[in-house]
């Protein structure tokens, strides 16, 4: 029985299932494939990952057989709007404005990034 999803995920989680969205559906073999592009990772280690992001609600899979092909048990956009909201709640006191002053301030975004944004904005008036 799958637990109710955990918001909070590693970085070795989160890649994983960033691989499988881009996929749409994937086996362990192929995530492996998708991050032995990066850096060596054994098949056991993603088929645990995987494994644990289905426990945590984040994957949803079927049998092929004896293979095991997972998809997205959440869409993506709403899993990532969770997480920025758990952020700016958590770091940023619940402040979207510090969060984006401080993401400006940090990560030297370029003057295209930076009208992309006031479009943005612009589009929610």
């Amino acid at each position: 029985m799958a637990r109710k999803p955990t918001l909070l995920i590693g970085d070795s989680e989160m890649e994983v299932l960033n691989h499988v969205w881009e996929l749409k559906e994937a086996t362990v073999a192929q995530v492996q494939q998708a991050i032995l592009k990066d850096r060596k990772i054994a098949y056991t280690t993603v088929m645990t990952i995987m494994q644990n992001l289905s426990k945590k609600g984040y994957l949803d899979f079927r049998r092929d057989g004896v293979t095991y092909i997972y998809t997205a048990a959440k869409d993506p956009s709403k899993v990532k709007k969770d997480f920025l909201g758990h952020l700016m709640n958590k770091v940023f006191k619940g402040s979207p404005t510090a969060l984006m002053q401080t993401l400006v301030e940090t990560e030297g975004i370029s003057d295209d990034e930076i009208d992309e944004l006031r479009s943005i904005i612009d589009k929610l008036d």
